[in-house]
């Protein structure tokens, strides 16, 4: 059964930094990506970064380019998301999601256009507050 914990969020001043952890276990973490996303209240979901293990590929939206990274420790199963320079508009709810990149033939570099929730398995979100 495929798992996802995320972690690591909080409540932070604008320009601080967090780094946001998503912990996975039942699956072959090497044949897939690990995408997050955020939603802030009365707002749609927001793709914002990926890392494939399958192909080595990433992604990180425009939104949060120059300002947030994404990594793996492909040893620990966790896919980290650092966030810098936070903004009163990063605030939301963040959660990972999984995706069979190997089976489907996924990429992050397709994030946008490839992703499809109907593959996806979901952690239970964490969630990010900035502070004006």
């Amino acid at each position: 059964e495929v798992q996802l914990q995320a972690s690591g969020g909080g409540l932070v001043q604008a320009g601080g930094s967090l780094r946001l952890s998503c912990a996975a276990s039942g699956f072959t973490f090497d044949d897939y990506a690990i995408n997050w996303f955020r939603q802030a209240p009365g707002k749609e979901r927001e793709g914002v970064s990926c890392f494939s293990s399958a192909d080595g590929t990433t992604y990180i939206s425009d939104s949060v380019r120059g300002r947030f990274t994404i990594s793996s420790d492909n040893a620990k199963k966790t896919v980290y998301l650092q966030m810098n320079s936070l903004k009163p508009e990063d605030a939301a709810v963040y959660y990972c999601a999984a995706i069979p990149a190997f089976r489907l033939g996924y990429s992050c570099a397709g994030f946008r256009h490839q992703f499809n929730p109907r593959f996806a398995s979901w952690g239970q979100g964490t969630l990010v507050t900035v502070s004006s």
